[in-house]
């Protein structure tokens, strides 16, 4: 009985603090955009790069963490992941230049990937059966809950002391690690850690986070992102021939429960993290200050908190792969009304489409979760759940790449309206999962369960 209270409590909202700091990282920076632009001598699409990098980053170094708490537990690289965020937070709010800040948002968002991943397997690790469903739906709804208040914290803190202090939030984390500490794990199998694999896996996902942007960037920057992709890829391919369980495991990658999931779980992210340039951009335009667009999606803070309630309830009832179809279709009703909420101006039809969102982040993750700790064994879990997380947060670099780069060269509404492609092939995945789910799902009968 105390699991399942505490499952669904302290140690779950604590992680989900730390996992919202990291979501601050992005959407409280957002809305800062205009006014760092124009203090470094930038224009938008160039500024943009501040949110893509972080989030080409948290996704790219995602996957290393979770290896690695395979290998020496979840403590060690949770520390260690902490200290850099807050270091390149540090450097990044000092920052003479914009190419030093970039430079520190990438290291910020080398530490902050310890986050999302380590979380998620400490959670999965220490609760099971109902208490996992329930401590993994707090987790998401605590940190969808701080990312979408992140506008308005930014906002007023940038009113308040400007946009470096802004840049500087994510040292908080730091308060937070010592009363979590005691719920991580701090042993691991021993194994070593395939480094090729993961600089190869990150040059493939930077290629193409780069050529997603590059309409905004220019001719090279295209260039080097299809190179990238081109070289990229097929040199994962074999690395994954030659080490069958190395960084990516092939047991994992070729698992049709792990990718379907995966790619579906990553469209609400590409959602989000387009709202979060799209949004402030509108507004802004239109003479917005950055704490009054923080004001306007306040209401989807709220409604997270009531999301994650029941979120776990739902991937009780109708299984992991209907929960993320669940949360795709709604990122593709998100991105409708969001286009043409940008195309009309109207608050209040982007904030709808921002709410909106907001629930789907907070049925995705847990869903992704569950589906992918069931379908490996429980020596990979860390390894599956750092994988998923990749993509998932691959998904969220696209959005906002998508976002800078379409939203200059075609318009912020032509920008959403392409986006929305993504949910729909995410729900194309998932259709073979769902057709041999059962209706009812229950996590005490999956196993590692």
């Amino acid at each position: 009985m105390t699991e399942v209270a505490d499952g669904a409590r302290r140690v779950p909202i604590l992680l989900g603090v730390l996992f919202g700091l990291t979501g601050l990282g992005s959407a409280a920076v957002a809305v800062t955009l205009p006014l760092l632009g124009r203090d470094l001598g930038v224009d938008s699409g160039d500024a943009a790069w501040a949110i893509s990098l972080y989030a080409l980053m948290l996704a790219v170094a995602t996957p290393v963490y979770g290896r690695v708490s395979d290998l020496v537990g979840v403590r060690v690289p949770l520390l260690v992941g902490v200290a850099l965020m807050s270091v390149g937070a540090v450097v990044a709010a000092t920052a003479p230049t914009y190419d030093v800040l970039l430079g520190a948002r990438l290291v910020q968002g080398a530490g902050a990937a310890a986050i999302p991943t380590l979380g998620i397997t400490a959670v999965s690790h220490r609760y099971t059966g109902a208490a996992r469903g329930v401590a993994l739906g707090r987790l998401a709804g605590v940190t969808a809950a701080l990312s979408s208040i992140g506008p308005l914290v930014g906002g007023l803190v940038e009113d308040v002391a400007g946009w470096r202090a802004v840049l500087a939030l994510p040292v908080l984390a730091l308060l937070v690690v010592p009363f979590v500490w005691g719920a991580l794990t701090g042993q691991g199998s021993g194994a070593t850690l395939d480094v090729l694999g993961a600089m190869l896996v990150g040059v493939t996902a930077a290629g193409l986070v780069l050529l997603v942007q590059s309409p905004a960037t220019g001719l090279l920057v295209a260039l080097v992102g299809t190179l990238m992709l081109l070289l990229g890829t097929p040199l994962v391919v074999r690395h994954v021939r030659r080490r069958p369980r190395g960084f990516l495991p092939r047991v994992v990658i070729t698992d049709p429960t792990v990718v379907r999931s995966a790619v579906a779980a990553a469209t609400v992210p590409a959602a989000w993290f387009g709202l979060l340039i799209a949004v402030p951009a509108v507004l802004v335009g239109q003479g917005w200050e950055p704490w009054q667009v923080g004001v306007l999606l306040v209401p989807p803070a709220v409604l997270s908190l009531v999301v994650s309630r029941h979120a776990g309830r739902l991937l009780d009832r109708v299984g992991a792969a209907r929960s993320l179809a669940v949360a795709a279709a709604l990122a593709l009703v998100a991105l409708a009304v969001a286009a043409v909420g940008a195309e009309l101006a109207s608050p209040v039809l982007l904030a709808t489409a921002v709410g909106l969102v907001v629930v789907a982040y907070g049925i995705s993750q847990p869903a992704m979760t569950a589906a992918v700790t069931a379908a490996v064994s429980v020596d990979l879990r860390g390894a599956a759940l750092g994988i998923a997380t990749l993509v998932f947060m691959v998904g969220a670099s696209v959005g906002s790449a998508a976002l800078g780069g379409l939203g200059d060269a075609a318009g912020i509404p032509t920008a959403l309206a392409i986006l929305a492609v993504l949910p729909v092939i995410g729900l194309i995945a998932l259709r073979p999962l769902i057709e041999r789910s059962p209706l009812v799902y229950d996590l005490d009968e999956v196993p590692g369960g």
